[in-house]
């Protein structure tokens, strides 16, 4: 804390920075911002090697919302539905925030990542939850290493 206070650490303040503003991207629907950080994010640290695997696309998503967590617990492999919701951002108590669930693609589509949410019921592992709920779909194109992102508000169903 006193190491960011002081300004001693100006790579540290500007991924915190960044993260927050990803974060904010994401909470007000902004598709194309998103997916323009999340591709930044993952170029800038990711080996080659690595850079096509859809571990490593969580890995960086885990690493970009870092500042999630002052306000959500997260969950990885959230079993649901018929199979499991890839990351699930769940709000604190005495927040005001959406659920987030984000399914991973690459080579595919974010409009096929949404379709996976909803078509394998993944929603059922948060069907409990009261609030608005934000489904996020983030592809990867591994040839030329483009993002896209998806991003719907799901309204619960009475």
């Amino acid at each position: 804390m006193r190491a960011i206070k002081n300004g001693n650490r100006p790579e540290l303040v500007k991924a915190i920075q960044s993260s927050d503003e990803l974060l904010a991207a994401t909470l007000r629907m902004d598709a194309e911002e998103v997916a323009r950080r999340i591709e930044e994010v993952h170029n800038e640290n990711t080996s080659p090697i690595f850079y096509n695997t859809e571990q490593s696309l969580r890995t960086v998503i885990l690493v970009a919302y870092i500042s999630r967590v002052d306000d959500y617990n997260t969950f990885q492999e959230l079993p649901s539905g018929n199979g499991y919701a890839d990351i699930v951002f769940m709000p604190r108590k005495g927040t005001d925030k959406p659920a987030i669930i984000i399914e991973l693609k690459w080579n595919k589509s974010a409009k096929g990542a949404i379709s996976q949410i909803k078509n394998r019921k993944y929603l059922q592992a948060i069907e409990n939850y009261g609030g608005d709920i934000l489904l996020v779909g983030i592809n990867y194109d591994k040839d030329s290493k483009k993002h896209e992102c998806v991003i719907e508000k799901y309204h619960k169903q009475l």
